[in-house]
């Protein structure tokens, strides 16, 4: 029998500058911020951000966090996905904010159209046109 899932609840993610990559989710990416807290015991911050009303993202920040490295096709989490409507006007949101991204690629399968950025961090995010 298989475990019964309803849906992806979150995404955990640990950023090295916090009020930077709090800025790049809330502002950049548009992500609304529902609730920050700050940890002391930890000397840390959380952020709990949405989309469309949707809890999606935790933001954490920890003192001197190691870094991860990133390579496209290293096991594990490979990148964070997020659909768009207008890929056009998605890249003219990201060249506004002057964030580089990768040459537009096209899927084989399905023959959408998708890009990658960098969060702050490296983390690799995908827009994916619907």
């Amino acid at each position: 029998m298989a475990v019964k899932l309803n849906k992806v609840h979150h995404i955990a993610i640990i950023c090295s500058d916090y009020v930077r990559s709090l800025s790049f989710y809330r502002d950049i990416l548009g992500l609304e911020l529902q609730r920050e807290i700050y940890r002391a015991e930890r000397d840390s911050y959380k952020a709990d951000l949405a989309l469309n009303n949707q809890y999606i993202i935790e933001l954490f920040s920890f003192s001197s966090p190691p870094e991860r490295p990133s390579y496209p096709e290293a096991a594990g989490l490979r990148h964070l996905a997020f659909e768009v409507l207008d890929m056009d006007g998605t890249i003219r949101a990201l060249e506004e904010h002057e964030i580089a991204y990768e040459p537009i690629r096209t899927d084989e399968t399905t023959g959408k159209k998708f890009i990658f950025i960098a969060d702050p961090d490296g983390l690799p995010i995908e827009f994916y046109e619907k």
